[in-house]
């Protein structure tokens, strides 16, 4: 996290702090015209520097993309037919995010892991923003497409920023890039990335991102579901 995503909205925030004070003083003292335009100008750069901590909050659930690197371990446990458990370990990377484990049901016969990834503009990577990634989503997917559209599904989120952080509020750094872009043009591309595997009892999956997206390999040694597919798989 680059450090002016907190000066920045300090500053603002102590700007508008002063401003809605001498507003207010100005109103006791008489002076309505002068007291209003203080005080809604102090009150304006206090919501604008509000919006810029949340967005920077929201920016930090996103990891630091410049080299391939891997972000993810899954291992799978057979329940019942086309019914596993997947164990997924999370890579730790920073303070921000510490290593996570969560176990997960999934019906189907493979699982397939999502991630949204921010490119900026080189403008934008001169004042620090490196590309950022963020795992999304897992969930079961059937090989047969009748099936997946009428057999049992199963997802789950996987970025903290879809569960509960404790505040009453929060803003979609995805979302917002997504629809402001035309007036802040800082975002160079927003795309998706998936990969997919089949699911076997006691298999084991390392999961990479690279700048061209998601890769999934097999451990051969951890592989019990017969021939594994010859190459990494991905998707989108």
């Amino acid at each position: 996290m680059v450090w002016w995503w907190w000066i920045v909205p300090a500053v603002v925030a102590l700007l508008g702090l002063v401003l809605l004070i001498k507003g207010l003083g100005a109103l006791f003292r008489g002076k309505v015209f002068g007291g209003l335009l203080g005080s809604v100008g102090g009150a304006g750069f206090l919501a604008v520097s509000a919006i810029a901590a949340l967005l920077a909050l929201d920016v930090q659930t996103y990891s630091r993309l410049t080299y391939e690197r891997p972000v993810a371990t899954i291992m799978t446990r057979q329940l019942g037919p086309q019914y596993f458990e997947a164990t997924v370990i999370q890579a730790a990377n920073g303070e921000n995010m510490p290593a996570a484990t969560n176990l997960y049901p999934l019906h189907g016969d493979e699982w397939r892991i999502e991630a949204q990834v921010l490119r900026w503009k080189p403008w934008a990577t001169v004042l620090g923003l490196d590309t950022q990634y963020r795992l999304d989503r897992l969930s079961g997917r059937y090989r047969l497409i009748e099936q997946e559209i009428n057999a049992e599904r199963s997802v789950h989120p996987l970025s903290i920023a879809e569960t509960d952080n404790g505040l009453p509020w929060k803003i979609s750094t995805w979302d917002m890039a997504r629809k402001y872009r035309k007036h802040v043009d800082a975002v160079d591309t927003l795309y998706g990335g998936a990969a997919y595997m089949p699911m076997a009892d006691g298999a084991q999956y390392e999961v990479w991102i690279t700048q061209s997206g998601l890769i999934a390999r097999i451990k051969p040694n951890r592989w019990s579901g017969g021939a594994p597919w010859g190459a990494p798989r991905s998707g989108s």
